[in-house]
């Protein structure tokens, strides 16, 4: 197995141990130290804004969090100790998610759309000695800061939103956040001397990495002001803060971005201020990654992919790649390898591998499913993919979402992306149908963008773009969205059963 490290990235300070990883020198012990020198930068700067509601200084940030933290301990919650946080977005996310940190426990970020019996089986597994719930005062106590945290000590449990079965919780290190947290600062090429002046605008839930670790981390890192939308689906809000306090630095979804540019009033939004502008979670047509461009045109546009096993970010496509490359997820970051285990001779596809500093420690409570998926270092994805001669990565499928039509395996997003970029369609999953004769055939389900949908044009669109036994012979027309994990993910399970798929279409 041959593995690619190439990257367009800054390397420097990364050095390979012994064992092969790469990792960044100089960094912070643990995120208490982190978050202590954004403190100490400058007390008084705004560190975290709820949208319509309350906002935090660096120091009001340290200073209630560690009587969160003194709260903590009061009722029990040691060093190492689970706390959940089953919080919606806001200030009290926050405060909660660095009260653990600075007792020394475990947050454990709670989906708060899993089902009840989920929720309980997150709390059950995790062993949680704590639950931060809405409606109830967050702890207080004396203040408590617990300094002898290191880089290898369990920082937070994100239990994985997966399609199937109950979900698996990643054992995220406080390494493994400041190995994401300088990933996502080198892909995107901020000057950290302006760090203070930075704003993101987090639309994501917190209770996934994209929202805490890409987003909630790296301006804590920079003493940048995160502002927290409580609403994801609050378009007018996103625009209206966006304008009003001059956000640099926007990541959400494909799904967020088509909406937002479709909105009565993104004309009128003053979007001047943005100069980072990043998308991820799902395919993305080429049109809409030229739209984006189009609707920011002083902003870098970039792709991220990562899992919750790399603490969030793997990968990034950067702006100068963004519009020829649109179907690539980009080049490793300077801390990872790749690697495809098994490529087909033909097509160079295969399980795609990770390997580095970012990647978590295995899985709370499930040693078998640890010894599965992290094999010598290597996170073993799931995910279908393929690296081309300069190092882009471009992710084809999901092993299980992987179509055979009669021996021939049809990835399914690549007909997704082909079936995004025709007219009138808003939102598509392709999934498998079963089929006496061919075993399965292609199916897909579209979410019109508008009141119309011509289907055969639809179907027509794709034919010119792909191979004849790719082209779905099963189309379902859908009026709801899509259902989607909080990564942005189709619910592909859960989209089959409730699909009616009728006659196919030849």
């Amino acid at each position: 197995m041959n593995f690619r490290d190439e990257t367009p990235f800054d390397r420097t300070g990364v050095v390979r141990g012994d064992d092969a990883i790469k990792r960044y020198t100089g960094r912070p012990d643990s995120l208490v130290h982190l978050l202590r020198a954004s403190v100490e930068r400058d007390r008084d700067a705004t560190a975290v804004v709820e949208v319509g509601g309350a906002s935090l200084t660096y120091g009001e940030l340290w200073d209630r969090a560690a009587g969160v933290a003194g709260g903590l301990r009061a009722t029990g919650v040691g060093r190492g100790d689970r706390a959940a946080i089953l919080l919606p977005n806001g200030t009290d996310w926050v405060l909660a998610f660095w009260g653990i940190q600075l007792a020394g426990a475990v947050a454990v970020p709670v989906n708060i759309r899993f089902k009840e019996a989920e929720i309980d089986y997150v709390l059950d597994d995790s062993g949680a000695a704590y639950g931060f719930r809405p409606g109830e005062p967050l702890p207080d106590g004396d203040p408590l800061v617990t300094d002898g945290l290191g880089p290898d000590d369990l920082a937070a449990i994100f239990y994985t939103s997966g399609t199937t079965g109950f979900p698996k919780g990643a054992m995220t290190s406080h390494a493994n956040f400041l190995a994401n947290s300088e990933n996502a600062i080198r892909c995107i090429g901020v000057d950290r001397a302006e760090g203070p002046s930075l704003a993101t605008l987090v639309n994501v839930p917190l209770f996934h990495v994209t929202g805490c670790n890409s987003q909630l981390i790296v301006l804590t890192e920079l003493a940048g002001r995160t502002f927290v939308l409580t609403d994801a689906l609050d378009l007018e809000g996103f625009l209206r803060t966006v304008s009003e306090h001059g956000i640099q630095m926007l990541t959400s979804v494909p799904a967020i971005y088509h909406a937002l540019t479709r909105h009565p009033l993104f004309a009128e939004a003053d979007l001047s201020h943005v100069r980072w502008v990043s998308y991820g979670g799902a395919p993305i047509a080429a049109s809409m990654v030229h739209r984006i461009m189009e609707a920011f045109p002083q902003a870098r546009v970039g792709n991220g992919f990562g899992l919750t096993e790399t603490s969030s970010l793997t990968s990034f496509l950067p702006h100068e790649e963004a519009a020829e490359h649109a179907d690539s997820v980009g080049f490793a970051m300077p801390v990872v390898d790749l690697a495809i285990d098994r490529p087909d001779t033909d097509t160079g596809v295969g399980e795609l591998l990770v390997r580095g500093q970012n990647v978590v420690q295995g899985y709370w409570n499930k040693p078998d499913a640890t010894a599965n998926t992290f094999v010598d270092s290597w996170l073993h994805t799931g995910d279908l993919g393929r690296i081309d001669e300069p190092g882009r990565l471009y992710i084809v499928d999901r092993a299980k979402d992987m179509i055979n039509r009669g021996g021939e395996n049809v990835y399914s997003i690549e007909v997704e992306s082909a079936l995004i970029g025709a007219p009138g369609v808003g939102e598509v999953a392709v999934v498998p149908v079963p089929d006496e004769m061919m075993g399965e055939k292609v199916g897909a389900v579209i979410v019109p963008a508008g009141d119309e949908l011509d289907v055969p044009a639809i179907v027509d669109h794709v034919r010119e773009r792909i191979a004849d036994f790719k082209v779905p012979q099963y189309v379902a027309v859908r009026r709801e969205p899509l259902p989607r994990n909080p990564g942005g993910k189709v619910l592909k399970k859960q989209l089959r059963e409730e699909t009616e798929w009728g006659a196919p279409l030849r």
